[in-house]
């Protein structure tokens, strides 16, 4: 080992170059296999915190382009329908879970310290944001108490401001990598409230509404026996102005998005690694070249074939391990502090891993280029082995 590393000190350039094109070969593979992992997180916690399997909202929503845009990407905006709709719902076969939600958002007027959108929940009915505030906030969410998304630059016991309503922080959430990162969330009685004090304010564009006969959306979970198509199908048939949705169905689109940039990583991932491979094939093949008569000499002095060999492959192991430790350092100074903007570039969910499994990405990327380090190298040290000593030393090519 100590003949590798004089080898390796002894040509600096030439290990640099190795060194660097192991780094790259390693964050190239971490970067992008964390990033494809991070938006499959993502994705994932979406699905997880829409919670239900149906969703009805106005018809009306449906056929505008922010519609999705409000559901799933965390833009500001509010639809409203007849609370009646609600009760009709409520009665329709196979129904089980069922609980309503309305959507407000503020501005960034004087009324409102800052710009978001504000989802209001019935604590007694609901069953897919309470679960979740549940893991940071374990009490009942009082009148003007607000739960912040983890994005929001407001913390627990700040007060903040919605058309002339002051809200304490009651709770602030989890990281999701979703829309849900920079919402409000409080209870049915409060947003109601902001409601009407915004219509007195004469903000947003709202109708001739009552606040206190209107939902936004209705989420549902079928009943034992019955499918979300089930459900779907026959509160489209039945009930007018409205229409419901599987949720599934709703973030079809980022799926497949997500399928798309994912072969498009996957794709670049390969590319660099076949071409790291092939670079570094050359890089070793150039080296052994330059250093036969060295290694005759050595051979001359005693140094068995397949000492030389240890010592091609002991060079090969010290490059990669050195390059995919800055690799993979690299890739988590850049990846881990600019998650945000990586998410925001996408616009996409995006949800970094835990800590055990980024471990393993690094662990795998930085395999994935020692070995294709050590398998240039295999090919060189093979080469070695085959050399002609009498020849090489007598200048005979």
């Amino acid at each position: 080992m100590s003949l590798a590393f004089k080898n390796l000190r002894g040509k600096p350039v030439r290990t640099a170059v190795l060194v660097i094109l192991t780094v790259l070969l390693a964050l190239t593979v971490f970067a992008g296999t964390l990033t494809v992992s991070s938006l499959r997180s993502g994705l994932g916690s979406l699905e997880n915190r829409l919670g239900a399997e149906v969703m009805v909202v106005p018809y009306e929503a449906t056929t505008k382009k922010s519609f999705e845009n409000i559901l799933l990407q965390g833009s500001t905006g509010y639809f409203y329908m007849d609370k009646s709709v609600y009760d009709k719902i409520s009665k329709t076969e196979g129904i089980g879970r069922i609980s309503e939600q309305f959507y407000l958002a503020s501005t960034s007027s004087g009324c409102c310290s800052i710009p978001v959108q504000i989802i209001g929940i019935d604590p007694e009915t609901d069953f897919t944001v309470q679960p979740w505030i549940k893991k940071s906030f374990d009490k009942p969410l009082g009148d003007c108490d607000i739960v912040v998304g983890n994005d929001l630059n407001a913390f627990v016991g700040d007060t903040l401001q919605f058309y002339g309503t002051d809200c304490r922080v009651a709770a602030k959430l989890e990281k999701t990598g979703t829309s849900f990162d920079t919402t409000v969330f409080t209870n049915e009685s409060t947003i109601r409230k902001m409601i009407r004090a915004s219509i007195d304010k004469g903000l947003n564009n709202f109708k001739d509404i009552d606040p206190e006969q209107v939902v936004s959306c209705v989420m549902i979970d079928p009943a034992e026996g019955y499918t979300a198509d089930d459900v779907v199908n026959d509160i489209n048939l039945h009930i007018k102005k409205v229409r419901a949705v599987r949720t599934k169905e709703m973030i079809s689109g980022v799926s497949d998005s997500l399928s798309g940039v994912s072969r498009i990583v996957g794709i670049l991932i390969f590319a660099v690694w076949v071409l790291g491979g092939v670079i570094l094939l050359l890089a070793f093949t150039m080296s052994v070249n330059e250093r036969r008569k060295e290694f005759a000499v050595l051979r001359v002095i005693g140094a068995s074939r397949g000492r030389l060999a240890r010592t091609v492959m002991a060079e090969a192991l010290t490059v990669g391990v050195t390059g995919s430790l800055i690799g993979i350092g690299l890739g988590l100074l850049i990846m881990l502090p600019f998650a945000n903007a990586v998410e925001g570039l996408l616009s996409m969910p995006y949800l970094l891993p835990d800590i055990w499994s980024i471990a393993a990405i690094a662990c795998a990327a930085a395999a994935a280029a020692i070995v294709t380090g050590a398998a240039a190298a295999a090919v060189s040290a093979y080469r070695i082995s085959r050399l002609d000593t009498g020849v090489i030393l007598r200048g005979d090519n």
